[in-house]
């Protein structure tokens, strides 16, 4: 509930500070004395427009700042989570919104900046304001399937959530098919181009990394010549005749000859000669079996000069290397894999987009039975309210029909289109006189009639929105006697299920009050004040005394208000 309320520099309001307790306030006063301030104070709080002309006149800027009471698992706590603001240790909610000059706003949930949209989807879960000529939420008949589910309850909520589920489901195999099916155009070009490539690639018969061994053939096949001439140079060098082994040998069979004389010295040394012997022989061996290997092949030099030609003209379009090349094959041939698949794929998600539907169809004929079952439920209670209200005759129904679409699915023989929320068009009918049809709520014209038809349904749905705060501006214009007193019984009553707000004229509204505040006008010096005055036992007599007899108050008039209020208590105490 809303505990306190301050206002500063708003309009001809210099600054008010308001506390508020559980059950129904009255805001009485004069003509222009400045009750509306209070309900756009209120509407500021909760997301309303602002705009520098509310600032009162030489001040820099107004404030406004209320504070809450809610509940730990309320609605509002989800909303605030979203932007990092958590249910505090009291479960106070504190919103102060600033107003400048300038018209620029700033608001503040518990310490917290936030923008105007957070502030407006919070304000929505804690203030409900009805004015005479205001369409709210009841009024717009976009909001009625809203209300409805509601009403429904559990039942209803569970399997609105079924039917979102499939939803969601459905349309995600929908969008796919049409996805697949959008881009088959494309699919078939590329499939076009992929089969040229794959087929160039694979008749190259690549292997990994054979361009770098084919470079190592063609440089030896062009340098054949100089490798045989310098290997054989090489070979007559270490094992010709009278050269390389030949002197090496002789060397060692003289060491061999004088080594026993100086064995200490010359043995080794003639152990390293020996060793360096045979190893040259090996190397000339080897030389010479490479130089009888060294391949003279002009023909092959020129095949191996068209196959890098050829891995050449493939890197260009393919890929740096072989290995890049057969990789993009491998790519190319599952991508063509797929667009050969692409009519299998697609009829497999149009079946199971298909079987979806199927179990859509069956989510939303639930739902709307509930909602046709729940609808015929509002309609009856509405009605109970309204004769409470003193409008016994008036007619309350809820229109549900099937949303049209010629080229929607079939359900139940009649084409639809399927909704997030359902195939379902919700709306409000009234018929306030009989003999007269039915009609869209929002086609009422008379003031009176509005206020009770919209009272009855707050009765209603107080007990199941969860708005702690219903603020009527005037519900009550526009209706006197028996349906003034049935539509302050209801005010009260209501209050039992939340806080009620209401500003009025009526002395009948007002003594059923549980706290009751006056608002007046005041000029000091050459400015306008408004004051705002928590009444006491005596000033509420006071006021409604006036309420009653106009300026002047009389004997008579005190002691019809004391009656009132004494009334009004045995009334509210017995229920």
């Amino acid at each position: 509930m809303l505990l306190e309320l301050s206002i500063r520099h708003l309009a001809v309001v210099e600054q008010v500070r308001l506390t508020f307790h559980n059950g129904f306030h009255v805001l009485t006063g004069e003509t222009g004395a400045g009750k509306s301030i209070i309900i756009d104070a209120l509407s500021l709080i909760a997301g309303g427009r602002g705009s520098a002309e509310l600032v009162r006149y030489g001040c820099d800027k107004a404030e406004i700042e209320a504070m809450f009471e809610m509940e730990p698992g309320h609605p509002v706590w989800q909303v605030l989570e979203k932007v990092g603001i958590t249910a505090s240790a009291d479960e106070h909610l504190i919103i102060r919104r600033e107003i400048s000059a300038q018209g620029k706003s700033v608001s503040r949930i518990n310490g917290q900046l936030v923008n105007l949209a957070t502030l407006k989807e919070t304000g929505e879960w804690l203030v409900n304001i009805h004015g005479q000529h205001e369409h709210q939420s009841l009024m717009k008949a976009e909001r009625h399937i809203e209300w409805l589910d509601l009403f429904g309850g559990r039942p209803l909520a569970e399997a609105k959530a079924r039917y979102a589920e499939s939803y969601a489901a459905y349309r995600k195999l929908k969008r796919q098919a049409e996805e697949m099916l959008e881009t088959a155009r494309q699919a078939l070009q590329m499939q076009d181009l992929y089969r040229f490539q794959a087929e160039e690639i694979a008749a190259a018969g690549l292997k990994a990394g054979e361009e770098e061994w084919l470079m190592e053939e063609k440089r030896k096949l062009g340098n054949a010549e100089k490798l045989f001439d310098n290997i054989n140079e090489a070979y007559e060098t270490l094992y010709g005749g009278g050269q390389g082994l030949e002197a090496i040998g002789r060397m060692t069979q003289r060491l061999q000859e004088v080594a026993a004389y100086d064995s200490k010295m010359l043995e080794p040394l003639l152990e390293q000669l020996q060793t360096a012997f045979y190893q040259l022989e090996d190397v000339s061996f080897q030389l010479r079996d490479y130089r009888e290997g060294i391949e003279f092949n002009p023909s092959r030099l020129d095949e191996i000069e068209n196959r890098l030609d050829l891995i050449s003209s493939l890197r260009r379009k393919y890929g740096a290397t072989t290995t890049e090349i057969l990789a993009y094959l491998d790519k190319i041939q599952k991508e063509l894999a797929l667009i050969e698949n692409k009519d299998e794929e697609l009829r497999k998600l149009q079946e199971q987009a298909e079987r979806e539907l199927t179990v859509l169809q069956g989510h939303a004929l639930k739902l709307s039975a509930l909602r046709r079952d729940a609808a015929g439920r509002l309609g009856e209670a509405i009605e109970r309210e309204l004769k409470d209200l003193h409008m016994e005759r008036t007619r309350f129904a809820v229109q549900i029909e099937r949303t049209k679409d010629p080229e929607g699915p079939e359900i139940e023989g009649q084409a639809v289109r399927l909704l997030p929320g359902g195939i379902d068009q919700v709306e409000f009918l009234i018929s306030a006189n009989p003999g007269e049809p039915l009609r869209p709520l929002s086609k009422i014209a008379s003031g009176g009639e509005m206020s009770r038809i919209m009272l009855a349904m707050k009765a209603i749905f107080a007990k199941v929105d969860r708005i702690p705060v219903l603020v009527f501006d005037e519900v009550d214009t526009g209706v006197s006697g028996r349906a003034a007193q049935a539509i302050a019984e209801k005010l009260s009553a209501l209050s039992q299920d939340c806080q009620v707000f209401s500003i009025t004229h009526l002395p009948q509204v007002a003594c059923m009050a549980d706290a009751h505040f006056l608002i007046k006008k005041e000029v000091e010096g050459e400015r306008t004040f408004t004051r705002v005055e928590d009444l006491t036992e005596e000033g509420r007599i006071q006021e409604l005394a006036r309420m009653l007899g106009g300026v002047e108050v009389t004997s008579t008039t005190r002691h019809h208000a004391q009656e009132m209020i004494r009334l009004a208590e045995l009334k509210k105490a017995a229920g």
